[in-house]
């Protein structure tokens, strides 16, 4: 009777030591940056692998790209799939996790991206400023700052983003660094910023993406640049402590191609959710009304994706095989 109780407090301990392992485990992690368009298609995979394949799936709020790849990475669960892979702004950290040696894997659909600058098209048209290389002008310049006279503002992306290091170097090699005050708000700081000038009249300039709520929201014009040209792109992780110095950029981004990642651990253990994460791919259309259904209309992330999911019938079937 000891022994049978001695053996019965062992395995207790024992499954007590392994639960944690076991509960971490079972749920699919996908990262949520906070922003819709990563939003829109983050809860679309989460609603569809629900629904499709009843999985269990946790949205994981997660702002920093850069940590984002590194839990993809580490296998462990925090992160399994992350829907906003950006190229080539991110190129590096796929290099590094989903190259050779590395442990995520990089789905081979993707949809187009772009990137640049934008103000709104009536300040555009009012003072003139149509190019990148206005905003070298210290007259222009002012236009965006708050009293008409010094500084202006310009959102160069958050904090966190890789895209807002690039946009640091950009500021720098067109000219126009001196004469703005470079911000990394949120970007929900900026999009309120951006509203307030719509409808005061006044003068609002950032990086701006598609797909993006913003351009069925407000009338944007994107600034002009020069094409794109790889001769005239260098850039180099901060994780080198020159990197600014290294870095070299006088042209325009070259369209963005927008992939799904996700960790090799998560296609060996549910090897059917791999198999439909390297179907999914989106338009950006798509994604611009599925950040406006979350951003403009307040629907919760779950249910714009439930909607389009059910306004969708033929683009999920091809996913799914259904």
């Amino acid at each position: 009777m000891h022994l049978t109780i001695k053996s019965l407090l062992a395995t207790s301990a024992a499954l007590a030591m392994l639960w944690p392992a076991l509960a971490q485990a079972n749920p699919i992690t996908i990262a949520d940056p906070g922003y819709a368009t990563a939003q829109g298609t983050a809860y679309v995979v989460k609603v569809l692998l629900e629904e499709q394949l009843g999985k269990e799936v946790e949205a994981v709020k997660a702002g920093s790209v850069p940590v984002i790849w590194e839990a993809l990475n580490r296998n462990g669960g925090e992160i399994d799939i992350w829907t906003d892979v950006w190229l080539p702004n991110q190129q590096a950290l796929v290099d590094q996790y989903a190259g050779e040696g590395g442990k995520v894997k990089l789905a081979a659909n993707s949809y187009a991206g772009t990137q640049g600058y934008c103000t709104t098209k009536a300040t555009a048209d009012k003072h003139d400023i149509h190019s990148v290389f206005d905003l070298a002008d210290p007259a222009k310049a002012a236009v965006f700052s708050a009293d008409g006279k010094g500084k202006g503002k310009i959102w160069i992306g958050a904090a966190g983003w890789l895209s807002t290091n690039i946009e640091t170097v950009r500021a720098r090699d067109y000219g126009f660094a001196d004469f703005f005050e470079l911000q990394t708000t949120d970007e929900a700081v900026t999009t309120a910023d951006l509203d307030a000038a719509v409808k005061a009249g006044t003068g609002w300039i950032g990086y701006c993406y598609g797909p993006h709520q913003n351009f069925a929201r407000y009338a944007l014009e994107v600034l002009e640049e020069p094409k794109h040209d790889d001769a005239a792109w260098t850039f180099v992780e901060p994780s080198d402590p020159n990197w600014l110095e290294k870095s070299a950029i006088k042209s325009a981004y070259k369209d963005a191609a927008i992939h799904i990642a996700y960790s090799g651990s998560l296609a060996e253990s549910a090897p059917e959710v791999a198999a439909i994460l390297e179907k999914v791919t989106f338009t950006t259309d798509a994604v611009s009304k599925l950040a406006f259904a979350i951003a403009v209309e307040g629907k919760a992330p779950d249910d714009a994706a439930r909607d389009w999911i059910a306004a969708n019938p033929d683009v999920v079937a091809g996913w799914t095989g259904n």
